[in-house]
């Protein structure tokens, strides 16, 4: 008798909850596809794409930086998504090495403006902690490589694994200053990449 009152109460709860979530994906969402337009994070504009107020966006997320960073999470968990439906523990590494930077490139290029933007807005060691949940998988693919003898052990795994990442990273900021166009910026830093790992490894 007395759980009756409560039950409308919970429910509104709950649809308060799944509005929210609804919101907060939108917006996200709405980050990762204004932000590539001009490098910018416009609050305003992004709300509209998020088909929110300003109010409802400040209130999940109350600064530029909250929003860039949570922006970022999603980016990276749409490149950890991707890396998750390679062969990393079974496949030929060097072909699996290739399909990685290859994936993590489609999602690198499409957000390249807004880890521009996450790197003035955010530190150093923020933007390390989400890198390193992709160097892990990188690593784990490098060091079963270098034990089949498909990639080279002359050098430290970190260091090859530093080098994968920054090269890709190079890559995109070719591409946003202008310098080279997206495909062949994939294709050589593949290329490069491919080259750099198996140099001198005999399988």
């Amino acid at each position: 008798m007395h759980d009756d009152p409560a039950a409308p109460s919970g429910e509104t709860g709950r649809r308060r909850r799944s509005d929210a979530e609804r919101s907060i994906a939108a917006i996200l969402d709405a980050a990762l596809a204004c932000v590539p337009l001009d490098g910018n994070v416009n609050m305003s504009a992004i709300a509209r794409t998020a088909g929110v107020s300003r109010v409802t966006l400040y209130t999940h997320f109350p600064t530029r930086e909250a929003l860039v960073d949570a922006a970022l999470e999603r980016a990276f968990t749409q490149t950890l998504d991707a890396i998750a439906l390679l062969p990393l523990d079974d496949g030929p590494p060097r072909e699996v090495l290739g399909q990685l930077i290859g994936s993590s490139w489609q999602v690198l290029e499409r957000h390249r403006n807004l880890y521009r933007v996450a790197s003035t807005t955010l530190s150093p060691e923020r933007l390390r902690g989400y890198a390193e949940s992709v160097l892990g998988t990188i690593g784990r693919l490098v060091q079963r490589g270098r034990e089949s003898g498909d990639f080279r052990t002359d050098l430290p795994a970190d260091w090859l694994v530093a080098t994968v990442y920054t090269l890709m990273h190079l890559a995109a900021e070719e591409v946003a200053e202008g310098r080279l166009e997206p495909g062949a910026a994939g294709d050589l830093a593949s290329r490069t990449i491919l080259s750099l790992m198996t140099a001198g490894a005999t399988p």
